[in-house]
């Protein structure tokens, strides 16, 4: 009497799934075929990426060969070809190399592109710091102190900053060429007391610091 009851239930599943089916067969096999073609496009688009990618890599490659040669004009055209077309990795080192092969020939517009580097949000943090640490290197003789200090302070006295070290002893320098002693005082402490500084910046601080006149005693 199970077995009859069984089956009966059995049918009645049947019917259903059926009429459910006959319903909705069409939105099912819709839905199937986008999912394919969503993962499809997915995988299609990755791989052009990474097609994309290995062929800035491999034109980076090409610059930079053409940079360590000293064609200058030539890895200045290669890297501003990659600003253009690269993805957005590559193209941000790119305008950092394009920026550095500017400078061999003009200074002040080299300092300009990297300014320009600095202010854009869509760059990260890091490259962002260096582009203002090439920028005040490519100042440093003409800039005022209150100048370096606006480009660099924020790098100097962010303590994850990767660039901080070199911030602070560029600031120390202006400040000491800008008879500043106090706030070249102050960079140098600051050298001083971060245990991360690089021990050739840490002995080059300790000589600029001999440079400075005693601290009056009160």
């Amino acid at each position: 009497m199970s077995e009859l009851f069984d089956e009966v239930d059995e049918e009645v599943r049947r019917e259903r799934l059926q009429k459910l089916w006959d319903k909705y067969s069409l939105h099912i096999i819709a839905l199937a075929i986008l999912i394919v073609a969503g993962v499809g496009g997915w995988r299609g688009y990755e791989y052009l990426e990474a097609q994309k990618a290995a062929e800035a890599g491999a034109a980076f490659d090409r610059a930079a060969e053409l940079s360590e040669q000293n064609k200058h004009a030539d890895a200045e055209a290669a890297f501003a070809d990659l600003v253009a077309k690269a993805p957005s990795g590559y193209r941000n080192l790119a305008r950092l190399r394009m920026a550095a092969e500017v400078a061999t020939r003009d200074q002040p517009a080299a300092a300009k592109l990297y300014d320009e580097i600095a202010a854009d949000r869509s760059v990260g943090g890091p490259e962002q710091d260096l582009a203002r640490i090439r920028a005040a290197q490519l100042v440093m003789d003409s800039a005022t102190y209150p100048n370096m200090l606006q480009r660099l302070e924020a790098t100097a006295t962010a303590k994850d900053s990767t660039f901080r070290h070199t911030a602070r002893e560029l600031l120390a320098l202006s400040a000491w060429r800008a008879n500043d002693a106090t706030a070249a005082r102050q960079w140098l402490d600051q050298i001083a007391n971060d245990g991360d500084t690089p021990p050739s910046l840490r002995s080059r601080a300790e000589a600029l610091q001999a440079l400075l006149p005693p601290v009056a005693k009160s």
